[in-house]
């Protein structure tokens, strides 16, 4: 490689409704438009992986590969997957991916990447998000704090965040209640983690219709992308 080439990376954000992919310079600006195609039923690995590989396909060269997966990853291994199937346990997803497009590749949770896209890198910094199900992650002066998965914690009336802030709850309850529970969940979350700002983010936080504390922010679903480029940053 010549010192005027670069590197490209190919952010791959696998989520419960769509598998999304864009392509992204070394500063983790965009090159390409997102593609996105549904997310295969029933989601397996094979299946979500030959989505990967069809959108991937459709893109221009890149030399690397950044994954979000809703779900606690460890080295690149998923362990959980509680909105697509139970063959995602204990699967080593980076490998995969690997055999499949020929390129280095990286993996780690969704909101994990998110909160990277989005963070100031100062303090206590809490990103949610809202989708199929219910992604957190925190960090502290700018390091993640791994594996945290809040979603799958009591909240209230004997169910977790997920449960009560997920889609099927919004698509259960409707908009007006979940705009309710989930000042209820803001609040909760800011007693719990003391933090000095929220990100939240994902494909349903565009029906929040109340006014958000000053130090909470509504990001951009693409930010679950755009974030992928901090995993190769050692």
């Amino acid at each position: 490689m010549t010192q005027t080439e670069t590197l490209h990376t190919l952010a791959v954000d696998i989520g419960g409704s769509g598998v999304k992919v864009m392509v992204l310079d070394e500063a983790g600006n965009s090159l390409t438009e997102r593609s996105r195609l549904d997310t295969p039923q029933p989601p397996t690995p094979d299946a979500i992986l030959e989505a990967i590989a069809t959108l991937a396909s459709q893109q221009p060269n890149f030399d690397r590969v950044s994954v979000g997966f809703p779900g606690v990853v460890r080295h690149g291994v998923t362990y959980t997957a509680v909105n697509l199937h139970p063959d995602w346990r204990a699967f080593d997803l980076a490998t995969a991916i690997k055999q499949r497009l020929d390129k280095p590749v990286r993996v780690a949770n969704d909101a994990d990447i998110q909160g990277l896209g989005a963070i100031s890198g100062e303090g206590v910094e809490l990103t949610i998000t809202l989708g199929t199900g219910f992604g957190s992650a925190l960090f502290v002066d700018g390091k993640l704090v791994p594996n945290l998965e809040a979603g799958h914690h009591p909240f209230r009336k004997g169910q977790t965040y997920e449960e009560q802030l997920g889609r099927a709850a919004l698509e259960s309850v409707g908009v007006k209640r979940w705009n309710n529970r989930l000042k209820k969940a803001i609040a909760a979350l800011e007693h719990l983690f003391n933090y000095d700002f929220l990100y939240i983010g994902g494909g349903e936080a565009k029906r929040i219709n109340f006014d958000l504390p000053n130090n909470v922010k509504i990001i951009p679903n693409v930010n679950g992308l755009l974030g992928g480029i901090a995993l190769w940053r050692d």
